[in-house]
């Protein structure tokens, strides 16, 4: 494997599983000392993108705040930045504002928009974005994109800020990078990892399927894994999930694939998985810590175990 990138950002991903946001400020302040720079969210389902990370500027503002990502065609892109920058009066680590395609169950199910024309929309509201944000505070708000596919990707090196690489294998990273032209020192790559610290494997893989049966057969991370070479790997898991076969879908996923998109087992082995994932231009890891029983049981581990699971600590 090829050296990392020097000293990469560590993220966390919001909400922490175990406890209501309302109470994880007491972990969000002490992250800079378990050596955590960022905090990020997501939004599909659920609780919104932006709310969680105006708490978590409130509660350490040194922490730089990410979405990663938010829908390009639910929110105008007037509003988008206007979020963004008071982001920004709060967060003094500073804002990355990830906008992306999302996918049509996110964007046409939950909000009734249309989905069509992903990567055109994303552009006009990467370019909107960008003209908004220039000159209104010292430190403007960075955007990049949610990118899987070699012209989303360009979308975030030559005209964002960099990108956000989402569900993908370790051995994955050098050629999704490379597809962007990359690596690029002048642009951010952020790379979001799954984790499911537990011993208990076959729980972790019943959570792992769950999540990846439903996403790998959505049309983007479907296509995705296509170009990666996958397809005929998930075509029973696809056909099944187009039959309306929901959990014949979620079996039909190999056990090795499942592992290496939904990582599992005890910090120690963690840490070496995530290692993996530091190639070349990765400027930051987001780990994203999935609800375990050992978590759910002991909310108040959530410090110490993110303080174990970074391969540099």
């Amino acid at each position: 494997m090829t050296s990392p990138s020097p000293s990469p950002r560590w993220g966390v991903n919001l909400p922490l599983p175990g406890l209501p946001l309302r109470e994880q400020g007491r972990i969000v302040r002490v992250l800079p000392d378990l050596g955590f720079t960022d905090v990020w969210t997501a939004e599909g389902g659920g609780i919104d993108a932006f709310t969680p990370l105006a708490a978590a500027a409130a509660w350490q503002p040194r922490l730089r705040v990410g979405t990663g990502v938010v829908p390009a065609q639910t929110r105008g892109a007037g509003v988008l930045a206007q979020t963004a920058l008071g982001l920004a009066e709060l967060a003094e680590g500073g804002v990355l504002l990830g906008v992306g395609s999302s996918v049509p169950a996110h964007v046409t199910a939950l909000n009734g928009l249309p989905h069509g024309r992903p990567l055109e929309t994303v552009r006009n509201t990467v370019r909107a974005l960008r003209q908004n944000l220039a000159g209104q505070v010292p430190k403007p708000p960075k955007v990049i994109v949610g990118a899987l596919r070699p012209r989303m990707l360009r979308l975030g090196y030559e005209e964002a800020d960099g990108a956000i690489l989402n569900v993908l294998c370790a051995r994955d990273v050098p050629r999704v990078i490379e597809a962007a032209g990359g690596p690029r020192s002048d642009r951010e790559t952020v790379v979001k990892l799954f984790l499911c610290p537990t011993e208990d494997i076959a729980t972790a893989r019943q959570a792992g399927r769950a999540f990846l049966g439903w996403i790998l057969n959505q049309a983007p991370y479907h296509a995705f894994h296509e170009w990666l070479g996958r397809g005929e790997v998930l075509r029973a898991s696809y056909e099944r999930y187009q039959a309306g076969d929901r959990r014949g879908a979620e079996l039909a996923l190999p056990d090795d694939l499942v592992d290496e998109l939904w990582l599992s087992g005890r910090p120690a082995e963690l840490r070496d998985r995530i290692a993996g994932f530091l190639h070349p231009g990765v400027t930051t890891i987001l780990l994203y810590v999935a609800g375990t029983p050992e978590l759910v049981a002991d909310p108040a581990r959530l410090p110490q175990l993110l303080a174990d699971l970074r391969p540099d600590a």
